[in-house]
């Protein structure tokens, strides 16, 4: 499959792409029925892939929605056949620990920052410098680490997988106020409107045209 390397309009994606580049709670999501996803998951866990799949099993005979994204180009990036890296991507996200703040480029270009939270003392948040691993949820909700809903997807909605457990995701109203400092249990938070754009562009671009630096 040839690899997506444009973006719709972009004129109108540079309209959008501010600090709180898209309304989640107006989006389409917001108007389907989506069961609940219920997961006590720690991304620490060595065995944590197991547990994994059976949520993605559970989330798509729940939502009726693939829990992942492939497509042949990043299978052929995965044997060794080709692939973008960081800003050679159509989207590079890269997530600075020291400053808790998370860029996001396209085609190269600086188009998005805001603030994130990654992990607390004792759940650091780990160092990536990968493509997403293509595992990706609207919904995703904790009862492990709880903290609120945001508009009935959990309190993790529009999660993207790095590896394993950890990914980036939103994070409810009552976790705003911690943005810009480590506040997480090993994922990387950040307000819903923010996730659910950057949820978007890896579902429009593939997995094998996103890349995501954490440091």
């Amino acid at each position: 499959m040839k690899r997506i390397q444009h973006i719709t309009s972009l004129a109108a994606a540079l309209f959008f792409f501010s600090v709180h580049p898209v309304k989640a709670e107006t989006q389409d999501v917001q108007q389907e029925e989506i069961p609940d996803m219920i997961e006590d998951l720690n991304p620490f866990d060595p065995n944590v892939e197991e547990t994994l799949k059976e949520y993605d099993r559970i989330y798509e005979e729940e939502t009726g929605k693939p829990s992942h994204l492939v497509d042949d180009s990043f299978i052929n990036e995965i044997i060794g056949l080709g692939g973008c890296r960081r800003s050679d991507c159509a989207v590079w996200a890269q997530v600075v620990k020291s400053s808790q703040r998370m860029y996001v480029y396209i085609n190269g270009s600086l188009q998005a920052s805001w603030s994130v939270s990654t992990g607390m003392p004792g759940y650091g948040t780990p160092d990536f410098d990968k493509h997403p691993d293509g595992r990706i949820y609207d919904r995703y909700t904790s009862t492990k680490y709880p903290g609120g809903d945001w508009n009935g997807l959990g309190n993790m909605p529009y999660a993207v997988f790095i590896r394993g457990g950890f990914a980036l995701h939103g994070t409810p109203r009552s976790n705003w106020s911690k943005l810009g400092r480590p506040a997480s249990h090993g994922c990387i938070r950040m307000h819903p409107d923010n996730a659910y754009w950057f949820n978007r562009l890896v579902r429009q671009h593939g997995v094998s045209n996103v890349w995501i630096t954490v440091q």
